[in-house]
């Protein structure tokens, strides 16, 4: 498999999307980037405890996206619903919320790796970002391209550039590519938490054994194998997974993860 490979051979997609995964030839980044900052600022705001509802509530009534009109704000909040669901019924949220209270660094790694699970059009972008070396320029062309061969032609010329440029300004809210007209690529540093999640989603998809840490979802972090592996028996001291690792075997568990909030 390709070291951008996010969906192994043989996925069972009706598991998956119990899990929160949403597959199909769409998605938000037609229309917005992953929304970093108004996700911070929600769950900033918004207890743990909360369901969907009082998100919604929290993001059109509250205002606490910090959006200057109602349409706006119903638009943010079915989009950071795409993104990120919002809802504690939801297993792949209730992940994402555990880990986020347990590391602010890994925060933006961690919001990229929703998106990836939740936005299809984003994932056809893997491709044309983790491949790149420290420092390379990234080009628009093999983006444009990966996210044509997932659409075919449902995008227009028009539509498939601005979701380049969403795709590309999420890539830079998550630290992988710097600057403004010329963007640059950089390495982003892997955290336990986001090594977890990673390794969550590379799961419930149907990555198993070692596969786990050479998955797509644990190169995105810059991530080797051998580090992610490092990294994960951290999570475990911390409490956060449990794991057990004996020669190509790996027994791992995300059970304290999953738990209601």
């Amino acid at each position: 498999m390709s070291v951008t490979t996010l969906i192994p051979p043989g996925v069972d997609v009706a598991a998956a999307t119990a899990a929160g995964f949403r597959f199909g030839e769409k998605g938000t980044h037609a229309t917005r980037t992953m929304m970093l900052e108004e996700l911070q600022l929600v769950l900033s705001a918004v207890p743990a405890s909360a369901d969907r509802n009082e998100y919604a509530s929290a993001i059109i009534d509250d205002n606490y996206a910090a959006k200057q009109t109602v349409s706006t704000r119903r638009h943010t909040n079915q989009r950071l619903g795409e993104l990120y669901a919002l809802d504690p019924a939801v297993a792949l949220f209730r992940v994402l919320r555990r880990l986020w209270e347990q590391d602010a660094s890994a925060r933006p790694l961690l919001a990229l790796l929703s998106s990836l699970a939740r936005d299809p059009l984003f994932a056809a972008t893997v491709e044309a970002i983790v491949p790149l070396d420290p420092g390379a320029e990234f080009l628009r062309e093999p983006m444009r391209a990966a996210i044509r061969a997932l659409a075919g032609d449902r995008l227009n010329d028009s539509t498939l550039d601005k979701v380049v440029r969403n795709a590309a300004s999420s890539w830079t809210q998550s630290g992988h590519l710097e600057g403004r007209a010329l963007k640059r690529r950089r390495r982003v540093n892997a955290t336990p938490a986001s090594v977890v999640f990673a390794l969550y989603l590379a799961y419930k998809i149907g990555f198993r054994g070692m596969d786990l840490f050479s998955s797509g979802w644990v190169a995105t972090l810059d991530c080797s194998a051998a580090l992610a592996q490092k990294l994960a028996l951290e999570a475990k001291r911390f409490g956060l997974i449990d794991i057990r690792m004996a020669a190509d075997v790996v027994e791992i568990s995300f059970d304290r993860l999953e738990q209601p909030l």
